[in-house]
């Protein structure tokens, strides 16, 4: 009968696609999956907390209420969202809840951790651009960037990081998975999964690669020349006190951008050329990548945003007055 190969071959794709994918811990620590539980549960709470904390000294502190600090805002709920997308999956593994992830939770996790890398970095090209506004055009800053300016951003924001990614992360699950289902990380990336499929992959990296440059690249290079265009105007203020007032007020967000894209450009490299090196170093790229931005910035912004670290203080003494 013409029709059984095509039965057969329509049976095999279904399994494939309705089968489970393994989840990669650290190899050969199996046993200590418990203690190494306690340092990575504790970093996922200083994720949270510290995100939480920025969040709520900006909504209840008047003063903060600026352009600056309400993009600080749309940063710290973003690494706050890129924890809540990983914890279930890299806790799971180590507390010995999961081992396996299916086909559909596979995808929407990794839409989402791609899609909140790319919110995070159209955040930080926009306190970029915040910070040029702020330092070559200040007369004009709170003209330009209005409190229905700044919705209108992080509304372009959410729709440029969500529907550019659907078509590249719907065709995941049509895709033939005919490799060995054992994902490199403790959490689904879209490179991982079209290296186990034996399909044609070709519309996924191509519009992949494509998605990174118009984003990942685009953002990075426009963050550059806004620093460029900055520099140049702190080199053509005359008293030194004021320029090195200037450029402290970027520290926080040269900072924050190198912690963001260092990770990336890691885990790039290992994905690409690194196939021959050791299962550990996947591992650890891909958790840096997950967990450094979401971790630091909370701390580079407390530590170096005078205003932010003053109301921390005055957070902690309060509570400790209460105690």
């Amino acid at each position: 009968n013409i029709f059984n190969p095509l039965l057969m071959s329509a049976i095999s794709i279904l399994n494939f696609n309705s089968s489970r994918f393994t989840l990669t811990g650290f190899p050969g620590l199996e046993v200590d999956y418990l203690w190494l539980s306690i340092p990575f549960a504790s970093i996922y709470a200083m994720v949270f907390l510290g995100n939480c904390m920025v969040l709520h000294v900006i909504r209840t502190e008047p003063s903060l209420h600026q352009p600056m600090f309400y993009f600080l805002a749309m940063l710290a709920l973003t690494d706050l969202c890129v924890g809540l997308s990983t914890v279930h999956t890299v806790l799971g593994i180590l507390w010995g809840v999961i081992q396996e992830i299916s086909l559909d939770s596979c995808i929407a996790q990794s839409y989402f951790i791609h899609g909140l890398s790319f919110m995070e970095s159209s955040v930080l090209l926009t306190m970029a651009f915040d910070r040029y506004i702020a330092i070559c055009n200040p007369l004009h800053y709170s003209s330009i960037l209005t409190n229905d300016k700044i919705m209108k951003i992080g509304v372009a924001i959410l729709c440029r990081s969500s529907m550019l990614i659907p078509p590249v992360i719907i065709r995941l699950k049509f895709l033939n998975y005919c490799h060995p289902h054992i994902l490199s990380h403790s959490f689904c990336l879209h490179q991982d999964l079209i290296r186990m499929a034996c399909s044609d992959i070709r519309f996924n990296s191509i519009y992949g690669l494509a998605l990174v440059v118009s984003n990942l690249l685009l953002d990075a290079v426009l963050i550059i020349i806004s620093y460029i265009m900055i520099l140049h105007a702190v080199l053509a203020i005359a008293s030194r006190e004021e320029r090195i007032k200037s450029l402290q007020t970027c520290v926080s967000h040269i900072c924050a951008v190198l912690v963001f894209y260092i990770p990336i450009i890691g885990l790039t490299m290992v994905h690409r050329f690194g196939r021959h090196l050791s299962p550990w170093v996947h591992v650890l790229m891909g958790n840096v990548y997950i967990l450094f931005p979401p971790l630091m910035n909370p701390i580079i912004y407390s530590i170096k945003t005078q205003q932010i670290r003053r109301r921390v203080q005055r957070l902690f003494y309060l509570t400790k007055c209460k105690s």
